[in-house]
C-alpha cells in the first residue's frame, strides 16, 4: 500500500516484484552515473580556459560509441530477463479468471465447481473504520500464500486493466480476448490495486483487493464460499 509523499515503489510481495524493484534501482544508478558524468563535463568545460590542444578524434569517437552501447546492454539484459520471467506460467496451483465490467470486477475460481462472485467498491458511507476509501471492496480475492496463481483476464464491455502493484501484475482486459498472467504471493497480507485503463465515467471506482492467506485458511474459505 502506497503512503502519502512516498517516492519509492510499494513493498514487493512477490518474486517478480522483487526483481522489478531491483531492476528499478539498477536503472536509477545507471542514470545517476550518466547525470554525474554529464555534470562533471559541463563544469569542466565552463570552468577551464579554452585551449588549442585537441584530443585524437578517433579516441573520442571510440569512447562515445562504445560507452552508450555498454550502457544500453547493461539495461537491456536484465530487462529482457524479467520480461521472460513475467511471461512464464509453469504448472499453476490455482487458476483465477478476472472479468472487467463497467464498473466492477467478476471473479471465477475455475478449479472449483461453483466459486464465482462480483467485487464492487465499498461506498464511503459503508466503509469500516480503518479501511481505505476508494480501495476497499465488498468481496476480496482470496489466494493462498506461496502458491502460483494464474490469472486469466478479459472484459465484458470496454477495455480495462487488472493491476496490483505490490504483486508486480498489470494485464489488459480486452473484450473477446483472454490475456494471461501469474503471481506468487510470498507473504500474508492485503494488496490493493485499481483498474489501470480509462474505461468510462467511473473508472476510478473499480478497485482490486487481493488477500493472501495460509493454505489452510484458503481451503476453509473456499469450502464455505462454494457450498
Amino acid at each position: 500500500m502506497a503512503n502519502h509523499s512516498q517516492l519509492t515503489l510499494q513493498d514487493a510481495a512477490s518474486p517478480i516484484m522483487e526483481e522489478l524493484v531491483q531492476f528499478h534501482d539498477h536503472a536509477m544508478m545507471v542514470a545517476l552515473a550518466i547525470c554525474s558524468l554529464v555534470l562533471y563535463l559541463l563544469t569542466l568545460v565552463l570552468s577551464e580556459k579554452l585551449s588549442s590542444s585537441t584530443v585524437d578524434a578517433q579516441a573520442i569517437e571510440l569512447v562515445w560509441t562504445i560507452l552508450p552501447a555498454a550502457v544500453l546492454i547493461a539495461l537491456a539484459l536484465p530487462s529482457l530477463r524479467i520480461l521472460y520471467l513475467m511471461d512464464e506460467v509453469n504448472e499453476p496451483d490455482l487458476t483465477l479468471k478476472a472479468i472487467g465490467h463497467q464498473w466492477y470486477w467478476s471473479y471465477e475460481y475455475t478449479d472449483f465447481k461453483d466459486l464465482t462472485f462480483d467485487s464492487y467498491m465499498t461506498p464511503t458511507t459503508d466503509l469500516p473504520l480503518g479501511h481505505f476509501r476508494l480501495l476497499e471492496v465488498d468481496h476480496r480475492v482470496i489466494v493462498p500464500t506461496e502458491s502460483t496463481v494464474r490469472v486469466i483476464v478479459t472484459a465484458d464491455d470496454v477495455l480495462h486493466s487488472w493491476a496490483v502493484p505490490s504483486l508486480g501484475v498489470k494485464t489488459d482486459a480486452i473484450p473477446g480476448r483472454l490475456n494471461q498472467t501469474s503471481f506468487l504471493a510470498n507473504r500474508v497480507g492485503v494488496f490493493y490495486g485499481q483498474c489501470s485503463e480509462i474505461c468510462g465515467a467511473n473508472h476510478s471506482f473499480m478497485p482490486i483487493v487481493v488477500e493472501s492467506v495460509p493454505l489452510a485458511n484458503f481451503e476453509s474459505w473456499s469450502s464455505l464460499t462454494s457450498s
